[in-house]
Protein backbone atom coordinates (compact mmCIF):
# COMPACT_ATOMS: atom_id res chain seq x y z
CA UNK A 1 0.00 0.00 0.00
CA UNK A 2 2.41 2.66 -1.41
CA UNK A 3 1.97 6.02 -2.74
CA UNK A 4 -1.62 7.58 -2.62
CA UNK A 5 -4.05 5.14 -0.40
CA UNK A 6 -0.58 4.74 2.13
CA UNK A 7 -0.47 8.73 2.64
CA UNK A 8 -4.61 8.92 2.49
CA UNK A 9 -4.73 6.35 5.53
CA UNK A 10 -2.07 8.00 7.46
CA UNK A 11 -3.50 11.68 6.70
CA UNK A 12 -7.15 10.09 8.24
CA UNK A 13 -5.64 8.85 11.26
CA UNK A 14 -2.99 11.81 11.81
CA UNK A 15 -4.06 14.82 13.71
CA UNK A 16 -1.89 18.29 15.53
CA UNK A 17 -0.78 17.67 18.86
CA UNK A 18 -2.53 14.52 19.52
CA UNK A 19 0.58 13.31 22.36
CA UNK A 20 -0.20 17.11 24.13
CA UNK A 21 -4.00 16.71 24.11
CA UNK A 22 -3.67 13.18 25.80
CA UNK A 23 -1.90 14.58 28.27
CA UNK A 24 -3.70 17.53 29.01
CA UNK A 25 -6.56 15.04 28.92
CA UNK A 26 -5.20 12.90 31.58
CA UNK A 27 -4.08 15.93 33.74
CA UNK A 28 -8.30 16.75 33.66
CA UNK A 29 -8.94 13.04 34.47
CA UNK A 30 -6.96 13.32 37.65
CA UNK A 31 -4.07 11.27 36.42
CA UNK A 32 -0.19 11.83 36.79
CA UNK A 33 0.80 11.85 33.19
CA UNK A 34 4.49 11.44 34.01
CA UNK A 35 3.49 8.20 36.02
CA UNK A 36 0.82 6.53 34.33
CA UNK A 37 -0.78 3.02 34.48
CA UNK A 38 -2.37 0.62 31.51
CA UNK A 39 -5.89 1.24 33.42
CA UNK A 40 -4.82 5.09 33.10
CA UNK A 41 -4.69 5.13 29.44
CA UNK A 42 -7.48 2.34 28.66
CA UNK A 43 -9.91 5.26 27.25
CA UNK A 44 -7.48 6.23 24.88
CA UNK A 45 -5.33 3.60 23.38
CA UNK A 46 -7.71 0.80 22.59
CA UNK A 47 -8.76 1.74 19.51
CA UNK A 48 -11.09 -1.02 18.68
CA UNK A 49 -14.45 -2.49 18.86
CA UNK A 50 -15.02 -3.41 22.72
CA UNK A 51 -11.09 -2.03 23.60
CA UNK A 52 -9.72 -3.54 26.60
CA UNK A 53 -12.25 -6.68 26.64
CA UNK A 54 -11.34 -7.59 23.26
CA UNK A 55 -7.80 -7.23 23.84
CA UNK A 56 -7.81 -9.14 26.81
CA UNK A 57 -9.81 -12.33 25.16
CA UNK A 58 -7.86 -11.88 21.89
CA UNK A 59 -4.50 -12.30 24.52
CA UNK A 60 -5.92 -15.70 26.36
CA UNK A 61 -7.62 -17.02 22.74
CA UNK A 62 -3.84 -16.78 21.72
CA UNK A 63 -2.76 -18.94 24.45
CA UNK A 64 0.73 -16.55 24.56
CA UNK A 65 3.64 -17.52 26.80
CA UNK A 66 6.29 -15.38 28.16
CA UNK A 67 9.47 -14.18 26.66
CA UNK A 68 7.84 -14.90 23.13
CA UNK A 69 8.69 -12.19 20.07
CA UNK A 70 5.77 -10.39 19.05
CA UNK A 71 5.19 -8.24 16.38
CA UNK A 72 1.88 -6.28 16.49
CA UNK A 73 0.59 -4.85 13.36
CA UNK A 74 -1.10 -1.81 13.08
CA UNK A 75 -0.07 -0.92 16.85
CA UNK A 76 -1.87 2.05 17.42
CA UNK A 77 -0.90 3.99 20.23
CA UNK A 78 0.15 1.01 22.00
CA UNK A 79 -2.47 0.15 24.16
CA UNK A 80 -2.69 -4.21 22.76
CA UNK A 81 1.23 -4.18 23.11
CA UNK A 82 1.29 -2.79 26.30
CA UNK A 83 -1.10 -5.20 27.36
CA UNK A 84 0.79 -8.46 26.12
CA UNK A 85 4.01 -7.23 27.37
CA UNK A 86 2.87 -6.39 31.13
CA UNK A 87 0.44 -9.59 32.08
CA UNK A 88 1.54 -12.12 29.05
CA UNK A 89 5.48 -11.02 29.61
CA UNK A 90 6.24 -11.14 25.92
CA UNK A 91 8.68 -8.60 24.07
CA UNK A 92 6.32 -6.55 21.79
CA UNK A 93 7.55 -4.69 18.08
CA UNK A 94 4.76 -2.24 16.94
CA UNK A 95 4.49 -1.69 13.13
CA UNK A 96 2.38 1.21 12.25
CA UNK A 97 1.63 3.49 8.84
CA UNK A 98 0.67 6.38 11.22
CA UNK A 99 4.05 8.43 12.55
CA UNK A 100 2.24 10.20 15.13
CA UNK A 101 0.73 7.22 16.30
CA UNK A 102 4.32 5.68 16.91
CA UNK A 103 5.86 8.62 18.52
CA UNK A 104 2.79 8.61 21.06
CA UNK A 105 2.72 5.01 21.60
CA UNK A 106 6.79 5.47 22.59
CA UNK A 107 5.78 8.27 25.16
CA UNK A 108 3.43 6.50 26.36
CA UNK A 109 5.45 3.42 26.79
CA UNK A 110 8.10 5.45 28.82
CA UNK A 111 5.31 7.05 30.90
CA UNK A 112 4.10 3.90 32.02
CA UNK A 113 7.74 1.77 32.41
CA UNK A 114 7.02 -0.72 29.67
CA UNK A 115 9.22 1.07 26.91
CA UNK A 116 11.84 -1.99 28.20
CA UNK A 117 9.56 -4.56 26.75
CA UNK A 118 7.63 -3.23 23.83
CA UNK A 119 9.24 -0.54 20.99
CA UNK A 120 7.52 0.96 18.07
CA UNK A 121 8.36 1.54 14.35
CA UNK A 122 6.73 3.63 11.59
CA UNK A 123 6.38 1.49 8.36
CA UNK A 124 3.81 -0.16 5.83
CA UNK A 125 2.56 -3.47 6.49
CA UNK A 126 3.27 -4.54 2.86
CA UNK A 127 6.77 -3.67 3.39
CA UNK A 128 7.63 -4.87 7.16
CA UNK A 129 11.29 -3.56 7.87
CA UNK A 130 11.96 -6.88 9.70
CA UNK A 131 14.11 -9.95 8.77
CA UNK A 132 12.17 -13.03 7.55
CA UNK A 133 11.70 -15.72 10.65
CA UNK A 134 12.09 -12.60 13.66
CA UNK A 135 8.85 -13.34 15.56
CA UNK A 136 7.02 -16.43 17.16
CA UNK A 137 3.37 -14.55 17.14
CA UNK A 138 1.87 -12.07 14.75
CA UNK A 139 -0.83 -10.15 16.19
CA UNK A 140 -2.80 -7.26 14.61
CA UNK A 141 -6.05 -5.85 15.72
CA UNK A 142 -8.60 -4.40 12.97
CA UNK A 143 -5.91 -3.18 10.53
CA UNK A 144 -7.02 -5.37 7.58
CA UNK A 145 -9.39 -2.78 6.59
CA UNK A 146 -7.05 0.05 5.51
CA UNK A 147 -4.82 -2.62 3.05
CA UNK A 148 -6.23 -3.53 -0.25
CA UNK A 149 -3.80 -5.57 -0.90
CA UNK A 150 -4.46 -8.37 1.09
CA UNK A 151 -2.18 -10.95 -0.22
CA UNK A 152 0.84 -9.29 -0.04
CA UNK A 153 -0.61 -8.61 3.87
CA UNK A 154 -0.76 -12.25 4.91
CA UNK A 155 2.46 -12.90 2.59
CA UNK A 156 4.74 -10.34 4.55
CA UNK A 157 3.29 -11.48 7.72
CA UNK A 158 4.13 -14.97 6.67
CA UNK A 159 7.47 -14.24 6.05
CA UNK A 160 8.64 -12.84 9.22
CA UNK A 161 7.06 -15.27 11.53
CA UNK A 162 9.27 -17.96 12.64
CA UNK A 163 8.34 -21.79 11.41
CA UNK A 164 5.13 -22.53 13.17
CA UNK A 165 4.61 -18.86 14.20
CA UNK A 166 0.93 -18.01 14.34
CA UNK A 167 -1.16 -14.99 13.51
CA UNK A 168 -3.86 -13.59 15.71
CA UNK A 169 -5.94 -10.86 14.47
CA UNK A 170 -10.13 -9.46 15.33
CA UNK A 171 -10.84 -7.89 12.20
CA UNK A 172 -13.63 -6.49 10.40
CA UNK A 173 -15.09 -7.81 7.39
CA UNK A 174 -17.69 -7.20 4.49
CA UNK A 175 -20.99 -8.58 6.04
CA UNK A 176 -23.67 -9.50 3.44
CA UNK A 177 -26.09 -6.48 3.98
CA UNK A 178 -24.44 -4.04 1.64
CA UNK A 179 -21.89 -1.29 1.35
CA UNK A 180 -21.12 0.46 4.47
CA UNK A 181 -22.33 3.65 5.99
CA UNK A 182 -19.13 6.29 6.08
CA UNK A 183 -17.66 7.93 7.72
CA UNK A 184 -16.56 4.85 10.23
CA UNK A 185 -13.53 5.29 12.67
CA UNK A 186 -11.32 3.60 10.28
CA UNK A 187 -12.03 5.29 7.07
CA UNK A 188 -14.10 9.25 6.57
CA UNK A 189 -14.82 8.03 3.33
CA UNK A 190 -14.80 5.09 1.04
CA UNK A 191 -11.75 4.78 -0.75
CA UNK A 192 -9.65 3.42 1.82
CA UNK A 193 -12.02 1.15 3.43
CA UNK A 194 -11.44 -2.24 1.42
CA UNK A 195 -13.64 -4.54 3.31
CA UNK A 196 -13.59 -8.09 2.19
CA UNK A 197 -15.78 -11.20 2.68
CA UNK A 198 -14.70 -13.20 5.65
CA UNK A 199 -14.23 -16.37 3.04
CA UNK A 200 -12.00 -14.44 0.62
CA UNK A 201 -9.73 -13.14 3.30
CA UNK A 202 -9.54 -16.47 4.39
CA UNK A 203 -8.75 -18.57 1.24
CA UNK A 204 -6.11 -15.71 0.74
CA UNK A 205 -4.22 -16.49 4.09
CA UNK A 206 -3.95 -20.18 3.49
CA UNK A 207 -2.99 -19.35 -0.20
CA UNK A 208 0.34 -17.63 1.54
CA UNK A 209 0.51 -20.35 3.41
CA UNK A 210 -1.24 -20.42 6.83
CA UNK A 211 -3.61 -23.02 8.16
CA UNK A 212 -6.62 -22.07 9.93
CA UNK A 213 -6.88 -23.73 13.48
CA UNK A 214 -9.53 -21.30 14.56
CA UNK A 215 -12.04 -19.07 12.98
CA UNK A 216 -14.98 -17.33 15.25
CA UNK A 217 -17.31 -14.47 14.02
CA UNK A 218 -18.08 -12.51 17.32
CA UNK A 219 -20.37 -10.17 15.66
CA UNK A 220 -23.38 -10.50 18.22
CA UNK A 221 -20.72 -10.71 21.00
CA UNK A 222 -19.59 -6.67 19.93
CA UNK A 223 -23.57 -6.00 19.40
CA UNK A 224 -23.93 -7.25 23.21
CA UNK A 225 -21.02 -4.74 24.03
CA UNK A 226 -22.48 -1.75 22.05
CA UNK A 227 -26.15 -2.20 23.98
CA UNK A 228 -24.58 -2.08 27.67
CA UNK A 229 -22.77 1.16 26.44
CA UNK A 230 -24.23 4.29 27.83
CA UNK A 231 -26.18 6.28 25.30
CA UNK A 232 -23.83 9.63 24.84
CA UNK A 233 -25.68 11.70 22.38
CA UNK A 234 -26.38 14.81 23.25
CA UNK A 235 -24.24 14.72 26.34
CA UNK A 236 -20.22 16.32 26.75
CA UNK A 237 -17.23 14.34 26.20
CA UNK A 238 -15.21 13.03 28.76
CA UNK A 239 -11.55 14.44 28.82
CA UNK A 240 -9.89 11.15 27.78
CA UNK A 241 -11.55 9.75 25.32
CA UNK A 242 -11.25 7.70 21.42
CA UNK A 243 -12.93 10.84 20.52
CA UNK A 244 -8.79 12.75 20.57
CA UNK A 245 -8.64 10.51 17.55
CA UNK A 246 -11.40 10.24 15.78
CA UNK A 247 -12.03 14.10 16.06
CA UNK A 248 -15.48 16.04 15.36
CA UNK A 249 -16.90 13.22 13.47
CA UNK A 250 -16.58 10.41 16.43
CA UNK A 251 -20.08 10.70 17.39
CA UNK A 252 -21.35 9.80 13.65
CA UNK A 253 -18.36 7.46 12.92
CA UNK A 254 -19.54 5.08 15.64
CA UNK A 255 -22.98 5.12 14.95
CA UNK A 256 -22.46 4.17 11.67
CA UNK A 257 -20.09 1.50 12.98
CA UNK A 258 -23.02 0.42 15.03
CA UNK A 259 -25.34 0.41 12.03
CA UNK A 260 -23.27 -1.31 10.27
CA UNK A 261 -23.16 -4.20 12.43
CA UNK A 262 -26.83 -4.30 13.45
CA UNK A 263 -27.58 -4.49 9.19
CA UNK A 264 -25.13 -7.09 8.43
CA UNK A 265 -22.99 -4.49 6.37
CA UNK A 266 -19.67 -5.50 8.62
CA UNK A 267 -18.81 -8.17 10.37
CA UNK A 268 -16.53 -8.96 13.09
CA UNK A 269 -13.75 -11.95 13.28
CA UNK A 270 -11.54 -13.36 15.72
CA UNK A 271 -8.91 -15.46 14.46
CA UNK A 272 -5.53 -17.77 14.87
CA UNK A 273 -3.86 -19.64 12.00
CA UNK A 274 -0.20 -21.32 11.59
CA UNK A 275 2.55 -20.51 9.64
CA UNK A 276 2.84 -23.41 7.13
CA UNK A 277 6.23 -24.73 5.52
Amino acid sequence: MSGGPAQAVEAHYSSQSLAERILAALKESGKDPAALSRDDLAPVDEFHTRGRLATAELAEFARLKAGQQVVDVGSGLGGPARHLAEVHGCRVTGLDLTEEFCRVAAMLSERTGLDGQVSFRHGSALEMPFEDQSFDVAWTVQAQMNIADKARFYGEIHRVLKPGGRLVFQDLFQGQGGEIYCPVPWAGEPSISFLVPPAEARETAEAQGFRVTDWRDVTATSLAWYAQQPDASGKPLPPLGLHLIMGPDARLMRENQLRNLQEGRVVLVQAMLEKQG
